[in-house]
């Protein structure tokens, strides 16, 4: 036999070569994304942590989301004008083509994510916190259901299981202290609504990121669109709106900063290479984050309970992400 039969050719060598090198390079990118994601759920578990500093100026909850928007808004917008000056108009609200339909997203998903809040921090007056907590762990439920029945996306086994997993350990973390009765359930279905609202948000920001809408643009909208919307509330209710001391102000800066700024500007980055739904299912690690904060800044108890619900919810995430349907 002719010893250069036995060789592989160049030509397939380079083949199989860029096919490893191509394999090699798309987890290295899904690492890479996953990382960033990461980082924007940490960022992300800080807002609890900061918005209980802020009561300290005797703010309202309203009050603290509006000065994180209208300072987030104008951190975007500088950062917009250094980064590209002839493009800045691009994430105005007047544009010489206007896309309407886009437009219509934008402010959908601005006044959704804003409503949310605004309803989340009502509930926490009608119903117990741990209530509140195990109810806005169903969300990745009502992104994935408005996927199907709205965008006709199709999950496999897999990642229902991985989704499930992740939302029994999300509501495990305010089991101990649930509390169930008829006094509660208005508070009880406000927090749902704020769960369903907070799935409309992301489920429409993915849609818009799915078409090439910038991160910056999204980010824009729901920040300066938002502090509009509560602008005409704080007015009718006569709160103080702005902090009285430096330490206030260094508090909601920093809010606008680490939460609003870079941890929603990379959460709405993430889903140009996630599906809505996994990234829903990510976000459940956000309260087990700010407990873990909680335990090093104000030095509070973790329980068996979060170990668990870490457990369960890392589980679930892994059996999600390791299908198909968590990638865009």
């Amino acid at each position: 036999m002719n010893k250069n039969s036995l060789l592989i050719p160049d030509n397939q060598i380079k083949q199989i070569s860029a096919r490893n090198l191509s394999s090699r390079e798309k987890i290295i990118a899904s690492s890479i994304s996953l990382g960033i994601l990461l980082i924007a759920i940490v960022a992300l578990a800080f807002s609890p942590i900061l918005t209980k500093l802020s009561e300290i100026e005797l703010l309202t909850p309203t009050a603290i989301v509006f000065n994180r928007l209208w300072i987030a808004t104008i951190i975007i917008s500088c950062w917009q004008l250094i980064k590209s000056p002839p493009e800045f108009k691009q994430i105005q609200f007047l544009e010489n083509i206007p896309n309407y339909k886009e437009q219509s997203l934008l402010i959908l998903a601005s006044v959704a994510a804003t409503v949310s809040s605004l309803l989340w921090a009502v509930s926490f007056t009608q119903t117990s916190v741990a209530s509140s907590t195990v109810l806005r762990s169903l969300t990745p439920l009502f992104i994935s259901l408005g996927a199907w029945l709205i965008l006709k996306q199709q999950f496999n086994r897999q990642f229902v299981t991985g989704m499930a997993i992740s939302i029994l350990g999300g509501m495990i973390i305010g089991w101990d202290d649930l509390r169930l009765g008829a006094e509660y359930l208005s508070g009880d279905s406000i927090a749902l609504l704020s769960a369903a609202l907070h799935g409309v948000n992301i489920l429409t920001v993915g849609y818009l990121r799915d078409r090439d809408c910038n991160t910056s643009k999204v980010l824009f909208w729901r920040c300066g669109f938002g502090a509009l919307i509560i602008l005409p509330i704080l007015y009718l209710t006569d709160t103080p709106i702005f902090p009285a001391s430096t330490q206030g102000w260094l508090t909601v800066i920093a809010l606008a900063v680490i939460c609003q700024t870079l941890g929603q500007g990379l959460l709405i980055y993430s889903l140009k290479q996630f599906s809505s739904s996994f990234v829903g299912i990510f976000t459940l690690l956000k309260p087990i984050i700010t407990a873990f904060l909680a335990w090093v800044i104000f030095a509070e108890n973790l329980n068996l309970t979060s170990c668990i619900a870490v457990i369960l919810i890392l589980c679930g995430i892994y059996l999600a992400k390791s299908s198909n349907s968590a990638v865009n």
